[in-house]
């Protein structure tokens, strides 16, 4: 178990920093060509709730999905993180507005907004946020398992999002570690190999 620990957190370390050395011209660049790709997705289209993160300056931004979504009449939501339970829910926000700073300082609707309902998973795209991904659906995040968590009990479409030079053979895995099905890149959409 220490072992896959070891291995997940020098990945991190590696990744973390070349990440940090993107040209944030090049990293606007990406993000925008990422979200395009976002809005032509099926699940994204049909979807009814869309489900985002708040991204760190670090992250890819996906608040340009947040406004169109919000534009074309869908439920916008973002995840709000229980660190004592180690769990979160997300809540339906009508701006990226109405967030504010929570958990570890990001960025996280408030309480008093109305939760996202898990039955509802059927008409929902989750984009999930991870560092590096690997082509059969493993995800390595920030190592706390919140979106491990959420997702076995969410049932709709999970959509990692990934630059694609951040896409390798294989990424260290526990036992909760949950696969995901498509990533999406500035590239364009790759189906891994998990079933």
């Amino acid at each position: 178990m220490n072992h896959v620990k070891n291995l997940k957190n020098e990945m991190r370390g590696v990744y973390r920093e070349r990440r940090r050395m993107i040209d944030p011209a090049e990293k606007a660049e990406r993000d925008g060509a990422l979200c395009a790709a976002a809005v032509s997705l099926a699940s994204y289209r049909y979807a009814k709730y869309v489900l985002l993160y708040a991204p760190t300056e670090e992250e890819i931004d996906v608040m340009p999905i947040a406004r169109d979504a919000l534009s074309k009449g869908k439920a916008v939501a973002f995840p709000k993180c229980d660190p004592e339970k180690r769990t979160m829910t997300y809540r339906i926000v009508s701006s990226p507005d109405e967030l504010v700073p929570g958990y570890s300082g990001i960025l996280e609707p408030p309480s008093s907004l109305p939760e996202f309902d898990l039955s509802e998973s059927g008409h929902a795209v989750c984009f999930v946020p991870g560092l590096v991904f690997d082509t059969s659906g493993g995800r390595l995040g920030y190592g706390k398992g919140y979106y491990d968590r959420f997702l076995t009990s969410f049932g709709g479409n999970a959509v990692g999002v990934v630059y694609s030079d951040f896409i390798v053979n294989s990424v260290p895995r526990g036992r909760y570690d949950f696969p995901i099905k498509i990533l999406l890149t500035e590239k364009g959409v790759i189906v891994t190999g998990e079933n």
